[in-house]
């Protein structure tokens, strides 16, 4: 049986066509899910019940279970912890802003990129998600909330690009009418910089934000930090985001975590700004989230804002992200990390 959330309504019209049902019962069934929030093909009240019997013999809606919710103190930031069908765990973050509520959502099981700032690298990549186990986790956070969620952040759990074809069609599914119906502007995708995967997502010529994980000026730091470094360079990487810029129109995000005496010298903030002051780009300062399995500290509050001075002072845009669900091990991975190791005592 498959999972019903990795179909689009394309591929559900030719399965009503090979069961001799009609195609227009592929849009009720997704409109009761996405729209109605139904999970039950039984609950489906204008479907028939000979439908209903062949939509259980071959598919099931593949929601996770919720192992537990951690709500933050200071900012009202929900941190869920999530069991997939196979008992694999995965993460997701829900944000309340003013313009709406936002999800940052996982899309591997672990991760392989090895960065050494990031928790959910630490055991490794153990799999995929299907694009129907992304969707899944805005389902879930939607329930929890009993509110919409309009903005998605693929910056949970794994490299999105690591998964390319997944993730693409997770975006096909999200930001159809008759699904979820969130807009491409409201949808983020950050990349550590795999090189060719971003030439590709560029010439699908979306209006979603691309993000690169960029946390240092030169390859030699970069490398310290990131194992990605050693395959593409910083060049080929902002190469491919000229491109990028130059198919869709858009500007670029990049995004520095910003460590004690690593990387938030002053001197680091002249080289970054020199690197990229003439792209049409977007700085995303990130203290970094403290993880036991490391060294890495923290810059402090006086080291980020003359950072920020600097790159504002050569004309880059720059903003300091704001700080949500620290109280609650919100950074990627770590949650699930200290649930499994939990369970191993």
């Amino acid at each position: 049986m498959d999972n019903i959330l990795n179909l689009t309504l394309d591929e559900l019209k030719l399965w009503m066509k090979d069961n001799n049902e009609g195609q227009f019962r592929a849009k009720q069934i997704m409109e009761w899910i996405y729209k109605k929030h139904t999970f039950e093909f039984e609950a489906m009240t204008n479907v028939s019940k000979s439908l209903i019997f062949k939509l259980k013999d071959n598919f099931y809606i593949g929601l996770p279970q919720v192992k537990e919710i951690y709500v933050s103190k200071n900012d009202d930031t929900k941190k869920i912890l999530l069991e997939l069908n196979d008992g694999n765990l995965i993460e997701a973050v829900l944000m309340k802003y003013k313009h709406g509520n936002s999800i940052c959502v996982s899309t591997q099981v672990g991760c392989r990129m090895g960065c050494k700032f990031c928790a959910s690298t630490l055991n490794g990549m153990v799999r995929n998600l299907s694009s129907g186990e992304i969707i899944s986790e805005i389902l879930i956070g939607e329930k929890i909330l009993g509110e919409r969620i309009s903005n998605v952040v693929l910056m949970g759990s794994g490299e999105p690009f690591d998964n390319f074809d997944n993730v693409m069609k997770f975006i096909e599914v999200v930001n159809a009418e008759y699904s979820l119906n969130i807009g491409q502007r409201h949808i983020t995708v950050s990349t550590c910089g795999l090189v060719p995967k971003i030439k590709e997502f560029a010439d699908k010529n979306t209006q979603i934000t691309l993000a690169i994980s960029l946390h240092a000026f030169s390859d030699e730091k970069r490398k310290q930090i990131m194992p990605i470094a050693n395959k593409y360079s910083i060049k080929e990487i902002l190469d491919s985001c000229d491109y990028y810029i130059n198919k869709t129109k858009r500007r670029v995000t990049f995004e520095y975590s910003l460590v004690k005496d690593v990387n938030d010298s002053k001197e680091d903030a002249k080289s970054l700004a020199g690197l990229l002051k003439n792209m049409l780009c977007h700085v995303n300062l990130i203290p970094v989230n403290e993880v036991v399995e490391n060294s890495f500290k923290r810059s402090s509050k006086k080291t980020i804002d003359e950072f920020e001075s600097i790159l504002k002072s050569y004309g880059i845009e720059v903003t300091v992200r704001r700080e949500m669900g620290t109280d609650i091990n919100a950074a990627c991975g770590q949650l699930r990390r200290s649930y499994i190791e939990s369970q191993d005592k």
